[in-house]
This record gives C-alpha cells, sequence and structure tokens, in this order.
C-alpha cells in the first residue's frame, strides 16, 4: 500500500501506551509509521479530557495536520471523542471519531481516504467499552508504559474518566507477566505500570479475582526486565503490603506517584475521594520510614468549587510540611455532567491562577531539596537516548533526573554514577571519571 501514518498523543501515560499499539494495528495492516511533519496519509490524534483545553488542543492539532498534508485523512480518537464527538465533528478537517469501543477496531473503519464533507462518527455508549484491550509503548523510549488496567469504578465529583472508559476492568496476571517478558525481550530495560486506576487492578467481567499486590509480585519475577516503577496508584489502595514489597523488591523502583488532590478533609469530601489527609499522611510516613530516599510525587487541584482561602491554606501547610519530592499541580476546570460543575462557591479565575502558581513554586523547592538530599550519593542511572544541547539525561533508580554530555555508548545502559552537582537548569550533574563510565 505504501501508505503513510503519523500519530500525536495528548494527555497521560495511558494514552502513549495505546497510540503505540494503535500503530502496531496500522503497521500489520501495511502502513508506514512516519514523523507528524513527514506528509502522512492518515492522521490520527489520540486525545485527553482531563481540562478544559481538550477542543483548543485538538483544534490546534488538527490544523497543524492539514497545514502539512492537506489531503491526509484525520481520525480522532480518545477520551475526548468519547464525550464529545459532535463537538469534534464540528472542527474543520476531521474525516472520523472513534469512541472508546471503536478505538482498537480503526484500521477496520479507515477503508477509504477520500476526505468527505461530514464527518463520520463511530461511538457506542460507554458501556460498551467493557473488554480490556492490552496496549503498551515500544520504539519510542528506554522505558515502555505497559496498561495493565482500563476504567474507574469510583465516582470523584470532578472526574470525567468513568464517562470516557467505563467500568474497571484488567488483563490477567499470566498476560501482563509475559507481555512484560516480551517487552524485556525486546532490550528494554524500564516497564511503568498505567491505568486508570492502577490500584484497583484484578477486576474481569465485573468480579475481582486478583489484587495489585499479586501483579506486583509476580512480576518481581520477571528477569528480563530490570526496572519496574508504577506510575499512579490511590493513597487507600496503596497497601502495607505493596510499601514493605516494594522496600525490598529487586525490580520495583523506590518511587511512588501518589494522587491527593487537596490537603483539606472538607475539600476531600466534597470531591468524593475515598480517604482523609491522615492517611495520607500515614502512607508517605510508611514508605519514608522504609525507604528513607524514596521520591513521592503529589497531584493536587486547587480552585475546586467551595475551596476557601483557609482551605488552601490547610492544603498548602499540609503539602509544605509533607516529606514528598515534587507536585503535578491541577487548576480546577469545570466538566460537563459532572456534580462539581453544578456545585456552588466557584472559585474566581485569578483566585485559581494564583494558588497554582503558589504550589508550583513550592513543588520547585521540593524537588530541588530532595535532590540536594541525593548529592555525593554513588546511584545507577538508566541511560536515555534524547539529546538537548549536546547533553543526555536518564533517570536514577529513585527518579532523580541526571543529566551528563552526550555519549552513545551509553544510551539505554545501567551505569553507577557519582551526583555532584544541580545543573542551572535543574538537573542533578554527575561525575565523569573513567572509573564511573568504563564501558
Amino acid at each position: 500500500m505504501n501508505r503513510k501514518v503519523a500519530f500525536y498523543t495528548l494527555g497521560c501515560k495511558l494514552n502513549y501506551s495505546e497510540t503505540s499499539s494503535i500503530g502496531r494495528l496500522f503497521n500489520n495492516a501495511g502502513y508506514q509509521t512516519v514523523d507528524f511533519s513527514d506528509t502522512p496519509d492518515v492522521f490520527v490524534i489520540n486525545t485527553c479530557s482531563v481540562t478544559d483545553h481538550a477542543d483548543k488542543k485538538c483544534r490546534k492539532v488538527v490544523k497543524e495536520a492539514l497545514k502539512i498534508s492537506p489531503n491526509a485523512y484525520v481520525t480522532i480518537v480518545g477520551c475526548y471523542a468519547q464525550l464529545k464527538p459532535k463537538e469534534i465533528a464540528e472542527i474543520p478537517g476531521v474525516d472520523m471519531v472513534l469512541g472508546a469501543a471503536e478505538k482498537f477496531q480503526i484500521v477496520d473503519y479507515i477503508t477509504d481516504l477520500t476526505k468527505n464533507p461530514k464527518t463520520v462518527i463511530y461511538n457506542q455508549p460507554v458501556s460498551e467499552a467493557n473488554e480490556f484491550i492490552p496496549a503498551w509503548s515500544f520504539g519510542d523510549r528506554t522505558r515502555t508504559f505497559l496498561k495493565v488496567q482500563d476504567g474507574c469504578d469510583y465516582s470523584c465529583s470532578f472526574c470525567t474518566i468513568p464517562l470516557a472508559r467505563g467500568s474497571s476492568r484488567s488483563a490477567t496476571i499470566e498476560h501482563v507477566v509475559e507481555q512484560a517478558r516480551e517487552i524485556g525481550r525486546s532490550g528494554v530495560k524500564e516497564i511503568v505500570l498505567t491505568g486508570v486506576n492502577l490500584g484497583d487492578f484484578g477486576i474481569r467481567n465485573g468480579q475481582r479475582e486478583d489484587r495489585f499486590f499479586d501483579l506486583v509480585k509476580a512480576l518481581d519475577e520477571v528477569e528480563e526486565i530490570d526496572r519496574i516503577r508504577i506510575s499512579s496508584i490511590e493513597p487507600n489502595l496503596l497497601t502495607d503490603d505493596i510499601i514493605e514489597f516494594v522496600a525490598h523488591s529487586k525490580r520495583f523502583m523506590p518511587h511512588f506517584h501518589i494522587p491527593l488532590q487537596s490537603g483539606s478533609d472538607k475539600i476531600l469530601g466534597l470531591m468524593r475521594r475515598r480517604y482523609k489527609r491522615e492517611l495520607y499522611a500515614n502512607r508517605v510516613a510508611k514508605i519514608k520510614e522504609l525507604m528513607p530516599d524514596c521520591c513521592i510525587g503529589v497531584d493536587v487541584i486547587v480552585g475546586f468549587p467551595g475551596e476557601t482561602r483557609e482551605d488552601f491554606i490547610d492544603t498548602y501547610n499540609f503539602l509544605n510540611e509533607l516529606n514528598v519530592s515534587y507536585l503535578h499541580v491541577f487548576t480546577y476546570s469545570e466538566r460537563e455532567n459532572t456534580p462539581a460543575a453544578e456545585m456552588k462557591g466557584s472559585v474566581p479565575g485569578s483566585t485559581r491562577a494564583d494558588r497554582s502558581k503558589m504550589l508550583h513554586i513550592l513543588s520547585d523547592k521540593k524537588r530541588r531539596a530532595f535532590y540536594e538530599s541525593q548529592l555525593s550519593n554513588t546511584e545507577e542511572v538508566l541511560f536515555e537516548g534524547d539529546i538537548k544541547d549536546g547533553f543526555m539525561h536518564g533517570f536514577t533508580r529513585n527518579y532523580v533526573k541526571v543529566r551528563t554530555k552526550f555519549d552513545p555508548v551509553l544510551v539505554n545502559e545501567l551505569k553507577p554514577v557519582l551526583l555532584t552537582q544541580i545543573s542551572p537548569d535543574g538537573d542533578v550533574e554527575i561525575a565523569e571519571s573513567e572509573e564511573i563510565f568504563a564501558h
């Protein structure tokens, strides 16, 4: 066929894993995957719906795609495509929109690349997206994002993900282990486990058959992989068993990303979160007790309806005193068909922006303090192939980002290095002794 396809992914690690799997479907059908700028015949844009910028981002990507290849066939998939297919269909140049139940049959739907004046929509109710479809990213990084769970049975008042992805469902442990072995045999050294609600792993056909802890124990025996990370896990699902196991694991890294969303119990209640901040603090304390150098990342939302200045200061002080390493700060945005969008006490946009700025500054301080605590340590780094200003980067076991002068021999290699100082751009620089870099 000699047809070319290009992909653009918006959003989370789960989306990246699914884009790679969709790419393999095209490759198996005879398409050649090319860069976005390489005049492809087909563009596939995998979208996100976490913030209210989904529309703007999607429109911009479509516009730029058609500048590059005006006659290309443009297909939109992902969470935004499930939630608002008709809105997407109004974007000039979009040829097809596929919902959650249809996106992995994309090659079957694209039978004719002729551009038509009217967008075609295939979008069943999200309840039809009840089958777990495996996915993993491949070929673009030293590490692979491996999807092991999809959907969510939680009902947080601000979140559209259950509406976009459906109910919780998972792969079998045996299937995940075999995928991990296959990924390891391909030369990848690090796997990042991903899912919508990763700690809820084990549900199939609406019934719980396994626990996430069972998966962790099984993957720890996969000799083909050197490193495994847990991408994000709810604090109420991060059990002492998991923490204690990771502390002595052969492959799981001392790195957790744990959503908090608010340090105010009042706001956590309005958000319909399944824990209070005391539980969160206990989880952090347990991790640091067993793994003092563990990296802990935190998701937090500012400007949620009803969040007063006192509530925000409560959150700020809680995070300031918490022994965590960095923050991912999200400014609350109203999402249609969520209870939060109808709540009273809307926070002005300027106030949301001010609060976000305060927490971003706090995050920078937290990250720098964590990096400074690691200086003079000798740590094993997995180096990546990206080059920026003559430097290459990599990550330690506990997710300290390091940089050194580019050396092609180091790409995808695990090397012990001495952490020496923090660079002007905030990364950690490493000693360049012949002893450390002996190949």
